[in-house]
């Protein structure tokens, strides 16, 4: 427990990011009562990824309507028949909170440029650029939140620098998806005609975006990569009680299986043989939907099972990316991938040549954690061994930083002395999985929950939101924001009792995210993937819960009705209440 609350919520916080993670977490600490509380953003606005500095037209959110929303602000309605909200309206949704809750409370356009220990090892001290004023200042603050995201920084492999380009003796553009949006202001005077003939590289969301914006500005594009991203998709938007409920977390094996619906499904032979038969059967209805033939090289994607590199297209749409290359109007080259540079266009890894005037990097996101620390973190992203599909990773040999290694954010291979072989077993929804990556071994979390790296897990005084990687964002940063605050406040929270068995449930954590996913953690980078609950966000979401002492399966229903019983985010409204309560009964039962 904290010696005294009051002092601990009046000493100052910084949150790095505005994000919603960022601004979720802010608004929850000065609820709860933290008086000191400082957001510091890169960006000239808030919203993250959905900055008004980086969306742009037909631009649109990954998630059915809802599930990036919060308790305290409603989202707008969208026409149910047409496309998920726009990444316009999640800028406005953002912007709007932040002028209702948090106005005088975020710094924009202070770029954090390293974090560490205070003199003596005592609070942090965050070093700051001020991108409008040109200096540099040094924040000093008690405790810190890490909400930076992993979506924001570019990663190009080496091979694929833009310098590569130039050596090559290719004369045209060469930029990463990050920039696009800045791209087309640049462009605004000479036009986009002035791209020419464009060459994206990879198949994921923002190459499908881009690509999708670039056609209906009747600029020509060829896309180039390896396996495309799964997706689910509809002749018709799904009702509720399928797309808004546990349905699909139900399918999805989680660390431990809490119902006995979920044993069934995922621990017997009739049950597993379920499972995959309707994951197959959702598959194969998306890709009639969106019209692709049985030979069609869309077909060959990434598993909705075991992969987490899944889009929700919802109903077909005539400017969407599906439709667009349904038409011929978007060309792709599959399986391939882009190898390196010549003067005309890029060489791809069959040794055939495509010409092109521009080049988009859709190759993905390196961590934000990097950046604020010294040197790089064990377990960095070195290359892509396919460009816009996976990405390998590797100990670096680079300078490790002592604040990031004493704080233990460094991603680190998995200790040799840790054998969950047997762990897991009675899974047989997990038989016959996909190869996993040579490379996989390299990769292990030490991050307690996916919120607070487990060698500094008694300190109490560093926290991070954003970093678990969930298909419902608002309500999961939602509920991790008031784990934060119980965690700061010092309650009694369900906790290793101490760091040698906070390390070894993160290296448990870490061997079932090997075996649920075995190739996906190659792809993602450590600021959002520290834990991945990809469709089991809700079990995800009641272990926080438990954690903090209060209910779950808040949606109610039966042993029958429960798995369709839709999510709501105002089921969370009352947290900070509940928590009071909790705190008012432990008083009230320790002056008995």
């Amino acid at each position: 427990m904290a010696a005294n609350t009051e002092d601990v919520r009046s000493q100052p916080l910084c949150i790095v990011g505005s994000g919603s993670a960022g601004l979720i977490t802010a608004y929850t600490l000065l609820q709860d009562g933290f008086t000191d509380v400082q957001v510091l953003s890169r960006d000239a606005g808030p919203g993250g990824v959905w900055a008004q500095e980086r969306v742009y037209e037909g631009l649109y959110i990954n998630n059915v309507h809802g599930e990036y929303c919060f308790s305290p602000l409603g989202m707008p309605p969208t026409d149910p028949n047409g496309p998920n909200l726009s990444g316009f309206d999640m800028c406005a949704y953002m912007t709007r909170f932040a002028d209702k809750f948090l106005k005088g409370r975020i710094t924009y356009s202070s770029d954090v440029s390293r974090i560490r220990r205070g003199v003596n090892g005592e609070g942090w001290e965050l070093d700051v650029h001020d991108k409008t004023a040109g200096t540099q200042r040094v924040v000093k603050c008690a405790r810190v939140v890490l909400c930076s995201g992993g979506c924001h920084v570019p990663l190009i492999p080496d091979y694929l620098a833009p310098a590569r380009a130039t050596a090559a003796g290719f004369q045209g553009r060469v930029f990463h998806t990050t920039r696009f949006r800045h791209e087309l202001d640049d462009l605004k005077s000479a036009g986009l005609s002035s791209l020419g003939r464009v060459l994206i590289v990879g198949g994921g969301k923002s190459a499908q975006d881009t690509s999708s914006y670039l056609v209906r500005q009747g600029v020509p594009v060829t896309l180039v990569f390896e396996t495309a991203d799964a997706f689910i998709s509809s002749a018709i938007p799904l009702p509720e009680f399928i797309r808004k409920s546990r349905f699909l977390s139900m399918l999805s094996p989680h660390i431990h299986l809490r119902t006995a619906l979920e044993r069934f499904l995922h621990t017997t032979w009739l049950g597993s043989k379920i499972t995959h038969a309707i994951w197959n059967a959702i598959g194969a209805s998306s890709f009639s939907a969106q019209g692709y033939p049985a030979d069609s090289p869309m077909r060959k994607a990434h598993s909705l099972f075991w992969s987490i590199r899944t889009n929700d297209d919802g109903p077909p749409r005539p400017d969407h990316f599906h439709s667009l290359l349904n038409a011929g109007k978007i060309k792709v080259i599959t399986p391939n991938r882009v190898a390196g540079y010549y003067a005309h266009g890029a060489v791809l890894a069959d040794g055939s040549e495509v010409e092109a005037d521009t080049i988009i990097l859709a190759t993905g996101f390196s961590s934000s954690w990097k950046e604020l620390f010294d040197g790089e973190s064990v377990g960095s992203m070195l290359s892509s061994s396919c460009a816009g599909s996976r990405l390998v990773l590797g100990l670096t040999g680079a300078p490790v930083d002592e604040t990031a290694e004493n704080l233990g954010i460094n991603r680190h291979p998995p200790d040799p002395a840790a054998n969950f072989e047997k762990e897991w077993q009675e899974y047989r929804s997990l038989e016959n999985p996909p190869p996993m990556h040579a490379a996989s071994e390299q990769h292990a979390s030490s991050i307690y929950r996916g919120i607070v790296p487990a060698k500094n897990l008694f300190n109490r005084d560093f926290a991070i939101n954003g970093a678990v990687l969930t298909t419902n964002n608002g309500y999961s940063f939602e509920v991790i924001s008031h784990w934060i605050s119980s965690y700061f406040l010092g309650d009694p929270l369900r906790l290793p009792s101490s760091t040698e068995e906070a390390l070894a449930l993160t290296e448990r954590n870490s061997a079932w995210l090997r075996k649920r996913f075995p190739d996906m953690l190659l792809w993602i980078n450590e600021s959002y993937s520290s834990n991945l609950a990809f469709w089991t966000w809700p079990q995800a979401v009641d272990d926080f819960l438990e954690d903090m002492g209060l209910p779950i399966f808040r949606s109610g229903g039966n042993c029958v009705t429960w798995p369709f019983k839709v999510v709501k985010v105002k089921e969370i409204a009352n947290l900070r209440e509940e928590r009071n309560a909790l705190r008012e009964a432990r008083r009230a039962s320790q002056t008995q």
